[in-house]
């Protein structure tokens, strides 16, 4: 199993990167310990300017105290890239030659990426694609075939017990309703959230209660979504967007309703407000704009599954 959160974990701390990538590590090998896990670091924007300078970003470095703890192998990709631009062999960022003109004036050198983040497939990738079949054939070498053992934690609140348990599985107002597998979003977004619900009056609710410390819902933004209202544990209510600057179009996306409480017994209530966001401002963001009234006149919410570090209380 190849895991590659480098980029985007690049913002978050150290202590996160370790729950996480500690909870998919001990995930993996509770539930076949013969798999074998190999970490992979791609590059993208600063990073480049890090690794010139001989360090390892932030995120990367994070990664490698559990794969020293773990013994698990990995694979930098952009130390490569890296040692090609330093050589002059390679442009991080940069547009592919088309006219011959071009191509002299760019000669062998390897134009990385148009954006310092996704590589050219007939350039970038190809850099990787030699680095991981090099990584791969020295890996051959590397230990014995057999169960991984699952060791001491290196974070003692890592995220072992994180979960997804499927939306049908709390309590749910009368007007939810569950899309069917025809439904365009479903066909879209069914590979994540195998389930898929929709509802969008007023008070519309998901409740549910949980034994452990955190708790949210893995969900959809989009056009025609609105916002809800969080109560957790009966405390003052807590409005939570569904709608930003990028909702010219559905996504997969997620919140928590309630982060780190004391681990015990718990109780959510999330519903929908009754008033829509000013869609019209929060596009305005972007320099975008409402191109139909009738896409983005609603308050939906799509919700697939509850998240929870602990256990759901039926």
């Amino acid at each position: 199993m190849f895991v590659e959160f480098a980029v985007n974990d690049g913002g978050a701390t150290p202590g996160q990167i370790h729950r996480c990538m500690e909870g998919i590590i001990r995930q993996t090998w509770r539930a076949d310990a013969q798999t074998d896990i190999c970490y992979i670091y791609t590059i993208a924007g600063d990073m480049l300017e890090t690794l010139k300078a001989g360090k390892l970003p932030r995120s990367v470095a994070a990664m490698e105290q559990l794969a020293d703890h773990y013994g698990i192998p990995s694979i930098d990709f952009g130390v490569e890239v890296a040692r090609l631009e330093q050589a002059g062999k390679l442009v991080f960022k940069g547009t592919l030659p088309k006219t011959d003109a071009e191509k002299a004036a760019a000669g062998d050198k390897i134009v990385f990426s148009p954006d310092a983040v996704h590589p050219f497939p007939e350039t970038g990738h190809e850099v990787y694609l030699q680095v991981a079949a090099r990584a791969l054939e020295a890996m051959r070498s590397l230990g014995t075939a057999g169960p991984h053992a699952i060791k001491t934690p290196f974070s003692p609140d890592h995220l072992e017990a994180a979960k997804l348990v499927p939306l049908s599985r709390v309590k749910l107002s009368a007007r939810w309703q569950r899309l069917p597998e025809t439904n365009r979003l479903v066909k879209s977004f069914g590979n994540r959230l195998p389930e898929l619900w929709r509802a969008n009056q007023a008070g519309d609710a998901i409740e549910f209660r949980f034994k452990g410390t955190t708790a949210g819902i893995y969900d959809l933004l989009g056009p025609d979504c609105g916002q809800v209202v969080v109560r957790v544990d009966g405390q003052a209510p807590v409005t939570q967007p569904r709608f930003d600057s990028f909702c010219t179009y559905h996504r997969l996306a997620s919140f928590f309703a309630a982060k780190d409480l004391p681990d015990g017994l718990h109780r959510v209530q999330i519903e929908i407000h009754p008033d829509q966001p000013d869609k019209a401002s929060i596009l305005a963001q972007r320099h975008e704009k409402i191109d139909d009234p009738k896409r983005f006149d609603d308050r939906a919410w799509y919700a697939g599954a509850v998240m929870l570090i602990g256990n759901l209380v039926e």
